[in-house]
């Protein structure tokens, strides 16, 4: 022991001797080399202990270690959905080109590998290198078989930056919260409520270096800032977060406004973003109607459902309507789509995206997938989608339909009269409404000038409330269930999930699918889908579906390019025993590794055959 410890001491007199011995030259390329580390990009994902120790489980060390650092960077291109009934692939190439061409975008990265599953056989040989083949150019048609509609844009990164760093005199800075940073690493630009801190004496036209505060500890086991905006930066060891971001600059940009304006506006573009880590072109604005920016795996969920002309499907949790236009696109806009979420605003998202992309067989509902189902005795409210396929009596809301100007809502009642007697009922009650305006009233609509458009003034006019459908009334359902979002990127911080919070969606999910199943007809398809890694919402939700349901099965999927699932189980230390899928099950899921050569985030699909069943 004490023969260690003179070794130790032995160790630290000759580091400091040799400190003391550097030459000038010698302590400032220490310094740039210090300096080099600081202002660089290499973040490292902090996870709830009990949480990794799970994934550890799950994933072994190595891997796990692997999708955290893919996690904590976007994908190195962007995946663009070509709308196939206003135009084609070759021609949304084209204008891209040109629109690149123009701003002078130039894109470097490696291309897009498509071989991860090339051991399945669902994806042909010569396909991939096919698509190998294209991959040194920036913009490029996807070669898998029947995925043709889909355009992959190259992006590049991570790249070095020159901040500028001089000693005793570092560069100007902007300091933002977590996730401003997450959405200008997809290639957003730094708004002013994203900024926390900020040096002095900065003016409008600087060069400035953009740094990230992520969330810490707390004593009391909580995460937060604990920063108060505002906060003036000096580049020295007592600034706040000074050791903390290091190693998490994201890039660097000029400032649109001075450090008074910055704190002192409510919006707009703070920092213009013209020096990036990860280089994505952003196509906002850009061929509005022609695409639609959508991740690969999502765009294989709509696939795997298989949806046909004619069909009557339901995407439960639809928002922001992505998955719901591919199925409408793939039907042909032949069908009827009943798109429906619990968030009003939502919906009139879905609405808006459906009018943009010149959808019509989308009809949206507001509704909780929790009381999806309405029950046969239930009553037969106007308001309520009927779900008989054969019964006329429907509310129909067209996702096309905007605002009436009488004030009506843009509702339709098909096969009864009804339709006569509700307008002829709210014009009277319009035409019978008090005409005094109340104080209490002028107040809230000078708030509503000053807030924006609220939940009842939302551009798109109504949204229809539905109480639920019928059992075995669609012939296939999506369920792409709410879940704790592990799987999506770039992602800086993932410590507030806990086990408890983990199995909390697990059981969410689980009720909803209970939902799911009683809406598909036998001998029609449910697809699950999720954007996280947790098993214990993928894999051991389908364990929970086949043990429960004993008509549903596995079925293949088309085009199946993700993973195999996982098989087996997890035991917690609290006895908790987690059971996943079982040998053979696990070809027939695909999970998206976010660390693998596809370079997609973390995602997961399940599709179910549904045979007969008995009352449920």
């Amino acid at each position: 022991m004490k023969k260690k410890g003179r070794n130790l001491l032995a160790a630290f007199r000759q580091t400091f001797l040799t400190l003391q011995n550097m030459t000038p030259q010698a302590e400032a390329e220490a310094e740039l080399n210090a300096a080099s580390a600081r202002y660089s990009y290499n973040p490292i994902l902090r996870w709830n202990p009990q949480v990794e120790d799970y994934f550890i489980k799950a994933y072994g060390s190595l891997h796990f270690a692997q999708i955290s650092k893919a996690l904590t960077r976007p994908s190195c291109y962007s995946c663009i959905r070509v709308n196939t009934l206003k135009s084609t692939s070759d021609a949304v190439i084209e204008k891209l080109q040109e629109i690149m061409r123009k701003s002078g975008s130039q894109n470097d990265v490696v291309g897009i590998n498509l071989k991860e599953n090339k051991a399945s056989n669902d994806i042909d040989l010569d396909m991939v290198e096919k698509q190998s083949s294209l991959q040194n150019e920036s913009i490029t048609k996807c070669q898998i078989p029947g995925l043709e509609y889909v355009v992959f844009v190259k992006g590049s990164g991570p790249h070095e930056i020159d901040y500028g760093y001089l000693p005793d005199k570092p560069p100007k800075e902007v300091l933002v919260s977590r996730k401003c940073a997450e959405a200008v690493l997809r290639g957003a630009q730094v708004y002013v409520p994203g900024i926390m801190a900020c040096s002095s004496y900065v003016e409008e036209g600087d060069l400035v270096a953009v740094s990230v505060a992520v969330e810490q500890p707390f004593p009391d086991g909580g995460w937060g800032l604990g920063i108060t905006r505002g906060t003036v930066l000096q580049g020295l060891p007592t600034d706040p977060y000074h050791f903390e971001r290091h190693g998490l600059y994201i890039g660097q940009g000029t400032t649109m406004l001075s450090r008074a304006g910055i704190f002192r506006a409510s919006q707009g573009i703070a920092v213009d973003m013209n020096n990036r880590v990860f280089k994505l072109p952003s196509f906002y604005d850009v061929l509005e109607g022609e695409i639609f920016l959508q991740n690969l795996p999502s765009i294989i969920a709509a696939h795997a459902l298989d949806p046909q002309k004619g069909e009557r499907i339901l995407d439960m949790c639809a928002a922001p309507g992505g998955k719901t236009t591919a199925i409408a696109i793939l039907m042909k806009d032949e069908g009827e789509v009943i798109a429906a979420d619990r968030s009003h605003n939502k919906v009139i998202d879905i609405q808006k995206l459906a009018a943009e992309l010149g959808l019509t067989c989308i009809t949206t509902y507001k509704l909780d997938a929790l009381k999806a189902v309405r029950k046969r005795n239930g009553s037969s409210d106007m308001t309520t989608l009927c779900c008989n396929k054969d019964n006329n009596d429907v509310v129909n809301q067209r996702s096309d339909s905007g605002p009436l100007g009488n004030g009506v809502s843009s509702t339709t009642f098909v096969g009864s009269n009804a339709d006569t007697t509700f307008k002829e009922n709210v014009s009277n009650e319009k035409a019978n409404e008090r005409t005094y305006t109340s104080k209490a009233d002028i107040r809230k609509n000078t708030r509503r000038m000053r807030n924006g458009p609220g939940r009842n003034q939302s551009l798109g006019g109504r949204v229809e409330n539905s109480k639920g459908f019928l059992p075995n009334s669609f012939d296939r359902v999506l369920l792409d269930a709410p879940c704790s979002a592990l799987g999506l990127r770039p992602r800086l911080f993932a410590g507030e999930e806990t086990i408890e919070s983990l199995r909390n969606h697990g059981k969410y999910q689980r009720r909803m699918f209970d939902q799911a199943v009683q809406l598909v007809r036998p001998g029609g398809v449910l697809v699950y889908s999720t954007c996280t890694i947790n098993p214990g919402e993928n894999e051991a939700l389908v364990r929970y579906a086949l043990d429960t349901y004993k008509f549903l099965s596995l079925a293949p999927q088309h085009p199946r390019i993700g993973g195999a699932g996982l098989v087996g189980r997890c035991e917690f230390p609290d006895g908790y025993v987690e059971e996943w899928l079982r040998p053979g099950e696990e070809e027939l899921v695909q999970r998206f590794d976010p660390s693998s050569q596809l370079d997609t985030i973390g995602f997961f699909i399940a599709k179910f055959a549904v045979g007969p069943k008995d009352d449920i």
